[in-house]
């Protein structure tokens, strides 16, 4: 009989979540606020109009950030303080990066990441050289001419830093 392969302390999830409309998506925002903290990297991925700004006004709202957290594809980048003693909110949007780190680095992303909780929207091939530990976020939604607001949620927890992390509080 063989052993059981061993736990990956790598990787905590994946957790399958769905979300039925903007403001299930804001609060499930809301909720992972409550797992995140300073030095935590979170990576947003999906198709336009997914929902990954929308997620983020909801991150914004449950860590108590000044400002109202919009989608910064113009300005790259915007930094949300913190109105009480928790982590700043940096939410970049690399949409238009075309570069990897090299032009992240212009950002100064790993100078901010560990006093911040940093949002990358767009970030895949572009962030994950900035540490080991992250969160990644694939939203999945119909495309085409449709008004649905079902979206397909999959959190994935990278590193050590998730490894003992129970993001099933998340499909809650």
């Amino acid at each position: 009989m063989e052993a059981p392969a061993p736990h990956s302390p790598a990787e905590s999830g994946p957790v399958q979540i769905v979300v039925t409309s903007p403001e299930q998506m804001r609060e499930l925002g809301r909720r992972l606020a409550k797992l995140l903290r300073a030095g935590d990297l979170v990576m947003l991925s999906g198709e336009l109009g997914a929902g990954k700004t929308t997620l983020t006004r909801g991150l914004g709202e449950g860590l108590g950030v000044r400002g109202a957290v919009t989608s910064p594809t113009f300005v790259i980048a915007r930094v949300h303080p913190s109105l009480g003693d928790g982590p700043a909110l940096v939410h970049v949007d690399a949409y238009r990066l075309s570069g990897g780190l090299d032009e992240m680095e212009d950002l100064d992303l790993d100078v901010s990441l560990p006093d911040s909780v940093v949002v990358v929207e767009w970030g895949e091939g572009k962030v994950e050289e900035l540490t080991e530990d992250r969160l990644q976020v694939v939203i999945h939604r119909a495309v085409g001419d449709t008004t649905d607001e079902v979206r397909q949620m999959t959190v994935t927890g990278l590193g050590e830093r998730w490894a003992e992390a129970d993001l099933s509080v998340l499909a809650a």
